[in-house]
């Protein structure tokens, strides 16, 4: 595995790849980033992985300065996995000032982007810095960061960009909590509670499953219940697939969405429906 650090070294080293197969993150890895590496691996080709911490998408009052960087420890658990690891400084994506930028379509302004301004405009910007570079025929992004997936399907697909990105399943600790790089913020209490986020979106998702059409009702059950036991809820949403647009009743293809507070840790998930 190799260990890169400047866009130019990147671009000699993958001049030649027939086929590649791309994971960016931001470093902290942990298993579910782990299993985008792998279902990479499985695309056969070179798998590149990026390590970018990008401050285009930390708002003023977000923990980019605190947010971990473990670059050491991740190159370890990505060894074997990754052919190429890129791993650049703010200076090395940005060596002028950032003035141009990726606007992304009115979703990203809703759900999450109404809490984080610019955080999607900031990611956008970075994922096409990062195609740029890696040039990859495919990449691989968690179904976690759903509103993040497809904001991006939807940049590729008006850019015309030709690269295959696929969404892969949420990675899950035993009793249902998405995995997160924030999962390890979390108090002893907090952690034994967070478990009740999926548990809440898996009662929304029987429900809609047992013909439940009231979406904004179920809406409000949940942010209640969340909060009648210590939450902060910022959003439960049910949202289309396709485009997280308003549904209308009888919606086939469903997405729950939802992020809240446990103390100063910020949880999100989400659960796919098909009805």
């Amino acid at each position: 595995m190799e260990i890169i650090t400047t866009a130019t070294s990147l671009r000699a080293r993958l001049r030649d790849e027939g086929a590649i197969a791309f994971v960016p993150t931001m470093g902290n890895l942990h298993e579910g980033h782990l299993d985008l590496v792998r279902l990479a691996r499985q695309r056969g080709g070179c798998v590149v992985a990026s390590i970018f911490v990008n401050p285009l998408q930390f708002g003023a009052n977000e923990d980019f300065d605190t947010y971990p960087r473990t670059l050491d420890a991740d190159c370890a658990r990505l060894e074997g996995l990754a052919n190429v690891v890129f791993a650049p400084s703010a200076r090395e994506m940005y060596p002028e000032k950032q003035t141009l930028f990726v606007e992304p379509p009115p979703i990203a302004d809703e759900l999450c982007g109404a809490f984080r301004p610019g955080h999607f405009r900031g990611m956008a910007t970075v994922v096409l810095k990062l195609f740029n570079l890696v040039q990859p025929q495919v990449a691989i992004f968690g179904k976690k960061d759903y509103q993040q997936l497809a904001i991006i399907r939807q940049m590729v697909a008006q850019f015309n960009l030709p690269v295959e990105i696929v969404g892969a399943e949420t990675s899950r600790a035993a009793d249902g909590l998405a995995l997160s790089s924030r999962n390890q913020y979390l108090s002893i209490a907090h952690r034994t509670e967070a478990a009740f986020l999926y548990q809440t979106l898996a009662g929304m998702r029987q429900a809609l499953q047992e013909g439940a059409t009231d979406y904004p009702a179920l809406e409000r059950q949940a942010a209640q219940a969340l909060a009648a036991r210590g939450w902060q809820v910022d959003y439960v949403a049910v949202r289309k697939q396709a485009d997280l647009a308003l549904p209308e009743c009888g919606e086939s293809n469903l997405v729950i969405l939802a992020a809240a507070r446990l103390g100063q840790t910020r949880l999100i998930d989400n659960l796919e429906v098909c009805i």
